[in-house]
């Protein structure tokens, strides 16, 4: 099938890539001319693994383009997929703008061919028939610059909005794709779901999928709104999970108890199960916090009190402070103070720093007057960092990062940190003090190595 996949962030450019691996001819747009010229030179603008290599070859096959033309992947295209971004707003609702942008855009390049309109974005619920009116805004544009009146009057008849929303966990994005744990398809139009079943076929039979012996892929459809509050609840969900998960660490760190222990126990519960259970610094990125603002904004504006949503969002914040706690009570004051983060970005296998738990800790070190040096495998100096790294010291390797240091707190659990040299990271630090911010080393080996170790709940 002939596909446009419009934005490439994370999610647009991974669809247009893997549905391209899958067989089909993908146009993907971009208005950046500069990204979408990194990307006809074979090289991903993100950090994400599996897709470079997938990027070449579907290059090379001829059935992946990039361009920053929209009217040629309008044309081009009987599927096309919104994949722009929908940041949060101070106020904590969407800002659709950009879905607004395209919208009006896709209106004024369509024709008489049909065409399916799949909001990939995570968009508000009820922005299906929001951007239906819209495409047709950009329809009625274009009518008044001269072209033929009864031209709207067909592509009303011949365009349908789909609402797909993406479920892709950064860092296993490639993976997700090809092994998803369901499709969903929101949609009043037999036509439009029916063209959709038919693109995710290969998908459905798990045919590039890591296991092809496993039942096929549940596809649930359902109508548009539905489908859009699908993408919100299950964020929320998980994210409400994490934040009941830190509680309880919160708890055990007061009463004696482990909290690997008891998510191990709660886990096995099959109504629970052992997913989203591992206590920590809480969660971050893009996603998460951006879905549970945007769930509780339109829960206000329906005049409903979201409660438990806004406890899980308090609890995150105040779980980011935690590891400031741990250290105060460890070393006292901080102020001239050397601290080391083992990792910068807000989950391991991406270079994402969107609402990165780290940013929290290092504005809080350097407003105590603790000096911060950080390392992480991808984050470095020469990545353009953001402003709050200004005043981070960035080393190269793990030795750099322990010398002079009065603490290392893990901060990502990147794999590699797992096997670092610890007993000679230790002597080269002033104190032998590490704080776990994910539970994720190994407490034993540590302390064997002269560490005092500090866990969350643990």
């Amino acid at each position: 099938m002939k596909v446009c996949v419009i934005g490439t962030g994370y999610v647009g450019l991974v669809t247009g890539v893997c549905l391209s691996h899958i067989g089909h001819h993908v146009i993907c747009v971009d208005n950046n001319e500069e990204k979408v010229k990194l990307m006809k030179s074979g090289q991903s603008p993100i950090f994400e693994p599996g897709l470079s290599g997938l990027m070449k070859n579907c290059s090379a096959s001829g059935l992946l383009e990039f361009s920053s033309d929209l009217a040629a992947g309008v044309k081009h295209g009987e599927i096309l997929f919104i994949a722009v971004g929908t940041p949060a707003l101070p106020t904590g609702e969407s800002d659709t703008r950009y879905v607004e942008a395209v919208a009006k855009g896709i209106g004024s390049h369509l024709d008489e061919n049909y065409k399916v309109i799949v909001n990939k974005s995570t968009v508000p619920i009820g922005s299906g028939d929001w951007v239906k009116m819209i495409v047709l805004d950009g329809v009625k544009e274009r009518q008044q610059t001269g072209d033929s009146c009864d031209l709207e009057n067909k592509i009303i008849a011949n365009f349908d909005v789909v609402s797909n929303p993406e479920f892709l966990r950064e860092g296993a994005a490639v993976f997700d794709t090809f092994n998803p744990d369901r499709i969903v398809l929101g949609s009043n139009s037999e036509k439009a779901i029916a063209l959709m079943q038919q693109l995710y076929q290969p998908l459905v039979e798990r045919t590039f999928g890591d296991n092809p012996s496993l039942p096929p892929v549940p596809v649930v459809v359902t109508d548009l709104n539905s489908a859009e509050m699908i993408k919100y609840a299950a964020n929320a969900f998980l994210a409400t999970k994490i934040s009941f998960i830190n509680e309880v660490a919160n708890i055990c760190d007061r009463v004696g108890a482990d909290v690997i222990q008891v998510a191990e126990g709660i886990g096995l519960d099959s109504r629970i199960g052992s997913k989203f259970l591992q206590a920590g610094l809480g969660w971050g990125g893009s996603c998460f916090p951006k879905d549970v603002s945007a769930l509780i904004h339109t829960a206000d504006d329906y005049n409903y009190e979201t409660e438990l949503l806004k406890s899980a969002v308090n609890v995150n914040k105040r779980q980011r402070f935690i590891i400031i706690e741990k250290l105060q009570n460890e070393l006292k004051i901080l102020k001239g103070k050397v601290v080391g983060l083992l990792g910068l970005t807000f989950k391991p296998d991406t270079d994402d720093m969107r609402d990165a738990p780290s940013l929290n800790i290092i504005k809080e070190l350097n407003r105590l007057g603790a000096k911060v040096k950080a390392y992480d495998p991808i984050i470095s100096s020469q990545t353009g960092m953001s402003q709050a790294l200004s005043d981070v010291i960035i080393e190269t390797n793990p030795e750099m990062l322990a010398d002079g240091c009065d603490a290392l707190i893990l901060v990502t659990d990147w794999q590699q940190f797992l096997k670092l040299d610890y007993p000679k990271m230790g002597k080269l630090m002033n104190n032998c003090l590490i704080i776990d911010g994910r539970n994720f080393l190994d407490k034993q080996s540590l302390q064997k190595a002269g560490f005092r170790y500090v866990g969350i709940g643990h």
